[in-house]
C-alpha cells in the first residue's frame, strides 16, 4: 500500500497557543490543504468532535482524518480511569476509520506554558518507569484491540523527550505501544531520527515530518528557552526547509518496511509570519518526490 499525505491544522491555527490563527476558519485551512495537494488532516482545536457532523465537512473536501491527539495521564490515573477518559476522543476515530491513535502522557507537561523553560519539565525516577510502561502497555493492548493502535509521541517539555527517555520507554512498553516518529521533536532534544528508525523501526507506526531551524534551535538551547518560544521564534519548519536530512529519513523507513498509512506534515509556526499555503504546499512537494523516489 502507498503511503498517503497527511497535514496537521496546526500551520494554521495552533492548540498550544490559541491566539496563533485564532482568527482562521477551518473551512480556509481545510481548503487550502486540499489545494496544497494533501489527502487528510489530523484533528485540531476547530474540528467538531462529533463524526455525524464532521465525516460530512471532510468529504466536501475530499479528505480523510488521519487521526488526532490524545493527552494521557497515566502517571496519576489508573488504566481502567484512562480507558474512561477515552472513550469519546476513541469512538470519534474509530467511526472516521483512523488507522492510529496519537498518545502522550502529559502529567505535569510545559510545552504549553509559554513562561516555562523547557529546563523545568517533569522527569521519572528510576524506580517509575516500570510502572508506567506496564499502565501504557496495557492501554496500548486495549486501543489495539479497539483497532485503534496507539501510537506513541514523545515531545518536548514532557516526561519523554531524550533519545534515551524514548529507548526506556520502548524497553519497559510492548509491541501494542507503537512508536510516532516525529522528526523535529527528535531532533529538538539532540537526537537523531535516523538512530531511532534503527533501534525501533518495526514499532513505527506513524510519522510526524517537521524540519528544524538550526539557528533558531541553538538559540533556544543558549537560552533555555520556553517550548512555545522556540515555536514563535521558528524553531520549526516544514521538510525541506531545515536541517533534517528527509532523504535519508525516507530511505531509512522504507528499508525498515514502514507499515503505518500516513506521513504527516506537522510543523508549527506563527502562521503571521510562515504563510500557511506556501509553507505546507513547499512541504509536500519536498515529501512527496520523496516518497516517489524512494518507493513508499
Amino acid at each position: 500500500m502507498t503511503v498517503r499525505l497527511g497535514v496537521n491544522p496546526i500551520a494554521w491555527s495552533n492548540d498550544d497557543m490559541l491566539e496563533l490563527g485564532g482568527e482562521t476558519p477551518l473551512e480556509q485551512c481545510l481548503a487550502e490543504g486540499r489545494e496544497a495537494g494533501f489527502q487528510g488532516f489530523e484533528l485540531g482545536n476547530k474540528f467538531p468532535r462529533d463524526a455525524a457532523v464532521l465525516r460530512p465537512i471532510l468529504d466536501g473536501y475530499g479528505l480523510s482524518l488521519v487521526s488526532g491527539w490524545y493527552s494521557a495521564g497515566l502517571l496519576e490515573r489508573s488504566v481502567a480511569e484512562e480507558i474512561e477518559a477515552v472513550q469519546p476522543h476513541l469512538a470519534l476515530l474509530k467511526a472516521m476509520g483512523c488507522p492510529v491513535m496519537v498518545v502522550a502522557e502529559t502529567t505535569g507537561c510545559v510545552h504549553g506554558a509559554r513562561g516555562t523553560p523547557l529546563s523545568q519539565r517533569p522527569t521519572l525516577e528510576s524506580g517509575q518507569w516500570a510502572e508506567f510502561g506496564r499502565r501504557m502497555a496495557a492501554f496500548g493492548d486495549y486501543l489495539r484491540d479497539q483497532g485503534t493502535p496507539l501510537a506513541y509521541h514523545y515531545h518536548m517539555g514532557t516526561v519523554v523527550e531524550t533519545p534515551d527517555e524514548i529507548d526506556r520507554f520502548a524497553e519497559v512498553t510492548g509491541d501494542s505501544v507503537g512508536i510516532l516518529l516525529d522528526t523535529g521533536h527528535l531532533t529538538f532534544a539532540g537526537g537523531n531520527p535516523l538512530d531511532l528508525i534503527a533501534k525501533w523501526g518495526r514499532r513505527i507506526n506513524h510519522v510526524h515530518c517537521k524540519d528544524v531551524r538550526a539557528d533558531v534551535l541553538t538559540r533556544a538551547k543558549a537560552t533555555d528557552s520556553s517550548f512555545l518560544d522556540a515555536v514563535i521564534d521558528g524553531v520549526f519548519t516544514v521538510p525541506g526547509d531545515g536541517c533534517v536530512d528527509f532523504p535519508a529519513v525516507l530511505k531509512a523507513l522504507k528499508d525498515a518496511d514502514y507499515r503505518g498509512q500516513w506521513l504527516v506534515i506537522e510543523a508549527e509556526q506563527d502562521p503571521a509570519k510562515a504563510h500557511p499555503l506556501t509553507y505546507v504546499t513547499k512541504g509536500r512537494r519536498h515529501l512527496s518526490a520523496l516518497v516517489t523516489e524512494y518507493g513508499l
